[in-house]
């Protein structure tokens, strides 16, 4: 990856430019961030040191949570220094492996996702072949594949981004470095980068939330004909609501930035949707899942 062009760093404009709110927002990003690293690390901790928990459900749980923390340190550090910084730069070099790490681990998390579906789809429709389809072995092979996938389809964005030349502006407005503001920045021909971004990045987003909304209608189907105890569908309904709360609220947002067509929607509409997925979702994470879960929670 040779930067080809002029520009040796970037300016991250971030999220306002009122110098007093910036110790405002430095005391609360801050303090989202620490409870996100402290609550999925309680759970982390939880999964790996309780025997209860190694459990399919509880392995990918503890995936996820190991995903939020690492999700929102590519971001939310840089962030941080801006606010106390006047020269909130970043290289050339620091902005395209910031680029590269958010997209693996967002990629990463929207296949995560759509496995711990397939799990609950197991559990509940197929019971006495749970321990088989689900062993130890495939939950491991599964969750290396997704780590893997997420790790190169992240690599070709990187790589062709790094490819642009950028002669004029430096200045991003976004409180970090991603594809499309920089994509914006760019002097040449970005129609491949666009369609790239769309279609394969569609792909990898709109293809786990498909099988996701799938594992979720067979599920109910199966618990509406096959289950006649009330307390039953309640107990099996309650099991997947926490994790479906999650889908929502990491699909949503994604959905609006890298899929739909280009609208001419503001740059403060940008960064609010990204604070979104990027942020907010990562530490509310652990508190759905903990309300949600007795075991967790007695845990």
């Amino acid at each position: 990856m040779l930067n080809q062009t002029s520009v040796t760093e970037f300016l991250l404009l971030g999220v306002t430019d009122v110098q007093v709110l910036q110790p405002v927002l430095f005391v609360v990003f801050l303090a989202i961030y620490i409870v996100n690293v402290a609550g999925n690390g309680v759970i982390m901790m939880v999964v790996i040191s309780d025997p209860k928990l190694h459990s399919p459900m509880y392995f990918f749980l503890g995936n996820l949570s190991c995903l939020d923390i690492c999700y929102s340190t590519v971001t939310l550090p840089k962030m941080l220094e801006n606010f106390l910084s006047i020269h909130k730069t970043i290289s050339f070099l620091g902005c395209i492996s910031q680029l590269h790490f958010f997209h693996f681990l967002g990629s990463t998390e929207a296949m995560l996702l759509a496995v711990m579906a397939f799990d609950r789809f197991v559990a509940i429709c197929k019971p006495l072949l749970y321990t088989l389809i689900m062993n130890h072995q495939v939950c491991t092979q599964m969750a290396v594949t997704i780590w893997i996938i997420g790790f190169f389809h992240a690599l070709l964005h990187s790589v062709m981004t790094s490819r642009l030349n950028f002669c004029d502006s430096n200045h991003i407005h976004h409180f970090f470095c991603d594809v499309k503001p920089l994509l914006e920045l760019a002097c040449g021909n970005t129609d491949l980068n666009e369609w790239l971004l769309h279609s394969v990045t569609g792909t990898i987003a709109m293809g786990p939330f498909s099988l996701t909304l799938l594992s979720y209608f067979y599920i109910i189907i199966y618990l509406f004909f096959k289950t006649r105890s009330c307390s039953m569908l309640h107990k099996a309904l309650s099991t997947c609501a926490s994790h479906f709360m999650v889908v929502v609220l990491f699909y949503a947002p994604v959905v609006f930035t890298y899929i739909r067509p280009a609208l001419g929607s503001s740059m403060d509409q940008e960064w609010i949707i990204a604070i979104m997925y990027s942020v907010i979702t990562p530490v509310l994470n652990p508190l759905i899942y903990t309300l949600r879960n007795k075991e967790v929670e007695g845990l």
